[in-house]
């Protein structure tokens, strides 16, 4: 499953993310991670979830992050749920092209058996017709 909590900035999508994260971790019975760009929000994620800051690997286009994304569900069968902050940039695609993304994403949730859930900077009422299914 892929879930997208979409908004402007600063409307409280990333402390949403985070709080769903540390629920996740604290009730779950599957590992979690939060990805981010950065290491801002470190602390803010319980120890119990795995926090990654994928900018230290290098992800320069969508596809490496379809990949990077593969290789941590191919050495990590007992991971539930992949929080990622900041979707677009993090994956440096616009959301108008990334219609083949989001069906990659769907193919890996489903053969994994792993939920996605992303926050993206946009007003939910501009999001492609595609990405409208996903919003919570």
């Amino acid at each position: 499953m892929i879930q997208i909590i979409a908004g402007i900035k600063g409307s409280g999508k990333t402390k949403r993310l985070i709080d769903m994260t540390n629920q996740a971790a604290r009730e779950g019975d599957h590992d979690v991670i939060f990805l981010d760009d950065d290491n801002r929000y470190m602390y803010d994620i319980s120890h119990k979830a795995r926090f990654i800051n994928a900018g230290e690997y290098h992800v320069h286009t969508p596809e490496m992050f379809i990949g990077f994304l593969s290789g941590m569900l191919s050495q990590n069968f007992d991971v539930g749920t992949i929080f990622i902050d900041a979707f677009t940039r993090l994956c440096k695609t616009d959301l108008n092209e990334a219609e083949w993304l989001f069906k990659a994403m769907a193919e890996l949730s489903e053969k994994h058996n792993v939920n996605f859930v992303c926050s993206v900077s946009a007003d939910p009422e501009a999001l492609p017709a595609f990405a409208k299914q996903y919003l919570i």
